[in-house]
């Protein structure tokens, strides 16, 4: 009976494991790119036996985490000696980013005030997103600051100083 029971978790572990090695196994795989004779490109993971390919380098684009930086639009309204000048929130997002509701959120559980602008619906949005050189959303200043992303561990470190 024991070795059934022992059989049979070793078997929900490989079901478990099989799918994370299958794609561990596909990050690792090399792409081949080449030119058949009509000047079609192809891709492909199998080397074609046939043709000369050049073996693609392809870098995995992985967002580990948000990027703090300079606001290069800090608001030169607000006195820079005024307490709210140092803590003054200003969200650029979308509503369907995931990130943005994340903030949001975060922001009205903790009573934290903030502005916020949609780069798609309105045209103070879009326009300080291209003066920011945006490339995703959020894009969340805070004073000085820029938070690219949003992450309550990296808001904080900024929002506290």
């Amino acid at each position: 009976m024991a070795t059934n029971k022992t059989q049979y978790h070793r078997h929900l572990l490989l079901l478990w494991l099989l799918p994370i090695i299958a794609t561990s196994a596909a990050c690792f795989a090399e792409v081949y790119k080449w030119v058949d004779d009509n000047g079609k490109v192809h891709f492909s993971d199998k080397k074609p036996e046939d043709t000369q390919a050049e073996t693609l380098d392809i870098q995995v684009n992985s967002y580990s985490f948000p990027k703090i930086e300079t606001n290069l639009l800090h608001n030169r309204s607000v006195p820079a000696s005024s307490p709210t000048a140092s803590r003054q929130i200003i969200m650029y997002s979308t509503a369907r980013c995931g990130y943005c509701k994340k903030a949001r959120a975060f922001f009205r559980k903790n009573n934290i005030a903030f502005k916020e602008y949609d780069v798609e619906t309105t045209a103070k949005g879009r326009r300080d997103y291209q003066k920011l050189n945006g490339r995703g959303v959020p894009i969340i200043l805070v004073g000085k600051q820029r938070l690219n992303g949003f992450s309550e561990e990296r808001f904080m470190q900024i929002y506290q100083r």
